[in-house]
């Protein structure tokens, strides 16, 4: 009896197809290369930046202003086209996801897994960042006073940290807002950790559900998806000219001179970034027993896409394929761990936050004890966790983790003129965390079939849909 209800879950019932087979777009940049004609774009952005900038001022200060809104208007439009479909996009493929999934019983254990190690990996990456910034002290090499002044920012007023210890009574409360009381409201604000929640309790009552009733609902998710990716597709033609017009603006209001004294920061955050990314290789030779190499050959198109990007939700398809036909995870893995890690697994962003807040206090005189950096570390999960898979995120919710240590957030502005080329690099850090956490959960965590059974049964089920059309098949469709 308890098998008959059993039978009656859509989880073990429907097949919704893998956003795997939207990537056809995406690696179609990669061969056209990308990545290069960004890194094009970002050298003759920060060059036409200094030729309009103060340090040559081959033009009027008034004029270059209004050249560099200009210039950085493809730019805008590139963000606010990826920012427009990221929530959407995350929503759907999160449900989706669970849906992949072989059973209740893989989806519960790889759900507190994959949570548990998102977290970990998350405070292990803010810890990398307080320690290189420490002991570089980049802060140290940078005339606040004139830097201030080359941006026309008014001085910035030194606040000292405030010492509010954590009320244990108000836990509680906490918890339960983390429960949307208005979905619609929390996507409107862009709060990423209760869009990610709500996803996930709509996820598994709708895979728990009778199949005849899941069934459009996950249809009209996957038509969703694919709307998405249009859009994707419309924003990466932007994607070398808005890297241009954005450098070129913010290096034209920089100045020469300011990028210089900024260059040590740059180094410390990508450092801190390489010691991130070797940790990752040693987990993968460790505990999933792959040559590092092997596994950076195999992920270096993903890579080279979100540098390109800047958002690991625009290449979660291309992640997904390459997790399952390059580093041999499962589908039922890969599917639910990716769109997932693409939302709450921001160890990149988390270290870039580690780093900026140290730099910040260095050049402002801030001093930051044990305290003030476990305070660092706590928001700092907390803000990665709820951060949309957007470019330009990380400078956004920066200002949660300088409040919380009482920093001037107005000082967020000294190092805007740098993000875009951090902004890439961090996101490209973030995508590998996702694909090595969907390597590690397969071998903790596993499956009933095999690998090259899911594969076997996933290709199976894509040729019924180009015979049908079907986007979800049904057992009736399979044995059709």
């Amino acid at each position: 009896m308890q098998q008959d209800s059993k039978q009656d879950f859509s989880i073990d019932s429907l097949y919704p197809r893998s956003l795997k087979y939207l990537t056809n777009y995406l690696q179609s940049l990669v061969r056209g290369r990308l990545w290069l004609k960004v890194i094009i774009g970002m050298v003759l952005g920060i060059f036409t930046g200094i030729l309009i900038g103060p340090s040559v001022g081959l033009i009027e200060p008034a004029t270059a202003n209004v050249v560099g809104d200009w210039l950085a208007f493809p730019g805008k439009l590139f963000l606010a086209l990826i920012q427009m479909i990221v929530i959407p996009l995350i929503f759907a493929s999160i449900i989706r996801g669970l849906a992949a999934t072989e059973d209740l019983e893989q989806l519960r254990d790889i759900g507190l897994r994959v949570v548990l190690f998102f977290i970990a990996t998350t405070a292990m990456a803010i810890i990398i960042g307080l320690t290189v910034a420490t002991i570089i002290k980049p802060g140290t090499y940078i005339d606040s006073q004139s830097l201030q002044a080359s941006m026309s920012m008014a001085p910035v007023v030194v606040e000292q940290a405030s010492s509010q210890d954590l009320n244990i009574s108000e836990l509680p409360q906490k918890v339960v807002s983390l429960l949307p009381s208005n979905p619609l409201n929390s996507m409107v604000e862009s709060n990423m950790l209760q869009v990610v929640i709500f996803a996930m309790v709509v996820g598994v009552a709708l895979v728990m559900m009778a199949p005849a009733q899941a069934k459009p609902m996950l249809e009209l998710l996957g038509s969703l998806q694919e709307v998405c990716m249009t859009v994707v597709r419309w924003a990466m033609v932007l994607a070398p000219i808005a890297v241009f017009g954005l450098l070129a603006q913010l290096t034209a209001k920089l100045g020469m001179d300011a990028l210089f004294g900024m260059a040590v920061y740059v180094g410390t955050v990508l450092l801190a970034l390489l010691l991130l990314f070797i940790t990752y290789l040693v987990m993968i030779f460790f505990i999933a027993r792959e040559h590092p190499f092997n596994f950076i050959r195999s992920i270096r198109d993903v890579l080279l896409l979100a540098f390109s990007t800047s958002s690991s939700a625009a290449v979660m398809p291309l992640s997904i394929k390459t997790a399952e036909e390059k580093l041999n995870v499962r589908p039922s893995i890969s599917q639910f761990v990716i769109p997932l890690g693409a939302t709450i697994n921001m160890n990149g962003t988390a270290l870039y936050q580690g780093v900026a807040a140290i730099f910040l206090a260095q050049v402002f005189g801030i001093e930051i004890g044990l305290g003030g950096m476990a305070l660092i570390i706590l928001t700092s999960v907390g803000a990665s966790i709820g951060a949309p898979a957007t470019p330009g995120v990380g400078i956004v919710i920066l200002s949660m983790v300088l409040a919380s240590v009482g920093i001037p957030a107005a000082g967020i502005a000294l190092i805007m003129g740098v993000d875009r080329i951090l902004d890439m690099s961090r996101t490209a850090i973030n995508v590998t965390g996702d694909l090595v956490a969907a390597k590690l959960m397969d071998r903790w965590v596993g499956g009933k079939a095999t690998l090259k059974e899911e594969l076997k049964t996933q290709a199976l089920h894509e040729d019924i849909r180009e015979k049908t059309g079907l986007d979800v098949l049904t057992p009736e469709n399979v044995k059709g």
